[in-house]
């Protein structure tokens, strides 16, 4: 075989790969139209009204929360739910000053009536599950709702997911739809908003209505402890613990409900190495997750048309190595293109595209079917298909950490209340001050697929243009904002130190 057919075979086998997931967005497309009268919550007003609420345990996980622990806290205590019905658990796993402080604002809440208790870890052992797990042994509640540092629950919360658990048998979740607080803050937080509503609005809602199966998101939803302690417990052999949990609930016969007209307002990270470092903790997670469960589901007596959602839903992120290596190949693609040989592959190799307009379709749906200003949203679409192949190199490192059982701490997603364009992340304590080595690969693959830009329009080889230029933008996008970053906030962090000894 020769360098161009064996260029050109592998550079069609990772097309063929993204194809394949990219293209499942028809599939959701279709699951879409077909479930869309289903898509009202199913209850009435009249529901909602109960009279005797149970007891509610809400567990708040920390670690390092300063800038909006107490944000949460209040938001929690502000909902609408009998006090003596209300337990609050705020797990606390952090190591800085933050400590005293969610201590104070606890001991406050006490003052007012509220039953809360500040649970001080020092050992974060399990990271969350552990913390979670943990919390949950000395609970009272029979059932457990979860919030992040970043969210800010709506005050009608409980009284519009509790309801469920009396309407269906055997409801063990009911999770919420995320809101974006920020995603008009930067061009950061306007693509996250676009990829996390197409998992929230189209995913999520139609694997619901479809029959298959959905995850817990880690944080917006309440369960039924039994549901939890059935399922085995929270677990921290993986990244990913609200997905792993989720799937062993659902193979134990235990039924989620989505809400998505109900929402659960979130702060979207506004700086790139929160982003890149929320990625590849859910990408990794995910991995570990698929490799734990998957087997487990195909063994199992399900339904073929779920075991094969399953292995989309777990293993999609499989993806990215495969954007990596069609990054690397564009060039020499177009160099093999210029010899006038293998013309039918060319020709071919046309059809996927077709994965390009699945993708967005998939997005495009998302933001009508919430957004009265969809046509400005999805403008947007582009800068998100970048930054996902910007992200390639960040999230392939965690797909082959997963894949090759290396294990690696939970970092958490740095959260500075940023909520309003006035809002600003860059003096905060808990910025990344170094430069992690993939960012060097990032910077590289930018200059390189700019090569591909340059020789794609000398040679005139105009379709190949397009894609080019997102992949250069992609990479120059994530090392230049994290390099950036990096060297502002290093400064600033030098600034205060001359302060301090001057």
């Amino acid at each position: 075989m020769s360098l161009e057919s064996t260029i050109l075979t592998i550079y069609i086998v990772s097309l063929s790969i993204l194809f394949i997931f990219g293209s499942h967005g028809f599939i959701m497309i279709y699951h879409y139209f077909k479930t869309y009268h289903k898509r009202t919550e199913d209850l009435n007003e009249e529901d909602f009204d109960i009279k005797e609420f149970p007891l509610v345990t809400i567990q708040i996980p920390l670690y390092n929360e300063k800038y909006v622990t107490k944000r949460l806290i209040d938001a929690v205590c502000r909902m609408e739910y009998d006090k003596d019905k209300m337990e609050i658990q705020v797990l606390d796993d952090s190591t800085d000053d933050s400590v005293a402080l969610t201590a104070k604002i606890v001991e406050a809440k006490k003052a007012e009536g509220y039953d809360i208790k500040h649970i001080h870890r020092t050992n974060r052992q399990g990271y969350k599950a552990g913390a979670l797990k943990e919390g949950l042994a000395i609970c009272s509640g029979e059932y457990v709702a979860i919030f992040d540092a970043d969210f800010i629950p709506r005050r009608k919360f409980l009284k519009r997911t509790i309801p469920y658990f009396y309407k269906e048998e055997k409801l063990g979740l009911v999770q919420t739809r995320w809101e974006h607080l920020n995603r008009d803050y930067s061009l950061i937080t306007k693509t996250q908003a676009i990829a996390l509503d197409g998992h929230f609005v189209i995913e999520q809602a139609v694997r619901n209505r479809a029959g298959f199966f959905i995850n817990f998101n880690g944080t917006g939803g309440i369960w039924k402890k039994e549901c939890i302690l059935d399922a085995g417990n929270w677990d921290a052999d993986t990244l990913t613990e609200d997905l792993d949990l989720s799937y062993r609930a659902q193979m134990r016969g235990w039924k989620f409900k989505y809400l998505v007209n109900f929402t659960s307002p979130a702060e979207l990270p506004a700086d790139i190495s929160a982003l890149k470092s929320q990625q590849f903790r859910w990408t990794k997670g995910a991995i570990e997750t698929a490799k734990k469960i998957y087997p487990l589901v195909l063994k199992s007596d399900l339904p073929m048309r779920i075991k094969i959602q399953s292995f989309i839903h777990l293993c999609s992120n499989l993806a990215y190595p495969f954007i990596l290596i069609a990054a690397l190949l564009n060039l020499p693609v177009l160099l093999v293109k210029l010899t006038g040989e293998y013309e039918t592959t060319f020709k071919f190799m046309s059809i996927f595209i077709f994965a390009f307009v699945s993708s967005f379709l998939f997005y495009m749906y998302s933001q009508k079917d919430v957004y009265s200003d969809w046509q400005e949203r999805i403008i947007f679409f582009p800068v998100f298909m970048a930054g996902s192949m910007g992200l390639s190199v960040n999230n392939t490192k965690a797909v082959f950490e997963g894949l090759l059982n290396i294990k690696s701490e939970f970092v958490r997603t740095p959260k500075y209340k940023i909520v309003s364009k006035e809002d600003t992340w860059e003096d905060k304590q808990y910025i990344a001050k170094k430069l992690p080595w993939p960012v060097y690969i990032e910077a590289f693959m930018a200059v390189y697929c700019f090569c591909g830009v340059v020789v794609a329009i000398a040679t005139a080889q105009i379709a190949a243009i397009p894609f080019q230029m997102m992949f250069f933008m992609g990479f120059a996008f994530t090392s230049v904002l994290t390099i950036q970053q990096v060297s502002r906030a290093n400064k600033l962090a030098k600034k205060r130190l001359n302060l301090k000894t001057a």
